[in-house]
């Protein structure tokens, strides 16, 4: 019977380390660029197709191909440097290195290039965008979260000492 126990506590665990990493895993709009579309809690990649490049949000990463090869940077080269993020169309891809599937991607979206018709997070008034620190709300934001955190605590203390009068 005791093992029993055991084994029921230990997949009880399991769970719930595993919720708690399925909903790290399930979230970064915190770290998505300003620039990115609204509309995804959760980016790996964005292919760019006005000028076949990926961008990796964990880890802010820039891929292209150069002399043959795929490459990554934390900024890209000045060739591209008249490319406007925020009006330009971006793909959401959400699996491990996209650029092996390059050929696939760009046959897809090819035809997105001259869409312009996507809102990027910077200009979006949904409060869930403002956890981005790149939004223009975001300090507002987390002045209001400073604030209604300690509205909690001084309620919380107010009841506390209302229970202790009591006594």
């Amino acid at each position: 019977m005791r093992y029993f126990f055991v084994l029921i506590a230990a997949l009880f665990l399991a769970s719930t380390i595993n919720a708690q990493v399925s909903i790290s895993l399930n979230f970064n709009l915190d770290t998505q660029p300003a620039w990115g579309p609204t509309g995804y809690d959760y980016v790996e990649y964005y292919y760019l197709p006005a000028i076949d490049v990926y961008y990796h949000v964990p880890q802010h990463r820039y891929y292209y191909f150069n002399k043959g090869r795929w490459i990554y940077r934390s900024s890209l080269p000045s060739r591209f440097g008249n490319y406007d993020f925020y009006n330009s169309y971006k793909v959401v891809v959400n699996e491990r290195e996209p650029w092996r599937k390059h050929k696939t991607y760009k046959e897809k979206y090819s035809s997105y290039k001259d869409r312009h018709d996507q809102k990027p997070i910077r200009d979006s008034r949904d409060s869930k965008y403002f956890v981005n620190k790149n939004h223009p709300e975001h300090n507002k934001w987390v002045k209001q979260q400073k604030h209604d955190q300690g509205k909690g605590k001084d309620q919380n203390n107010n009841r506390d000492k209302h229970k202790k009068n009591k006594k």
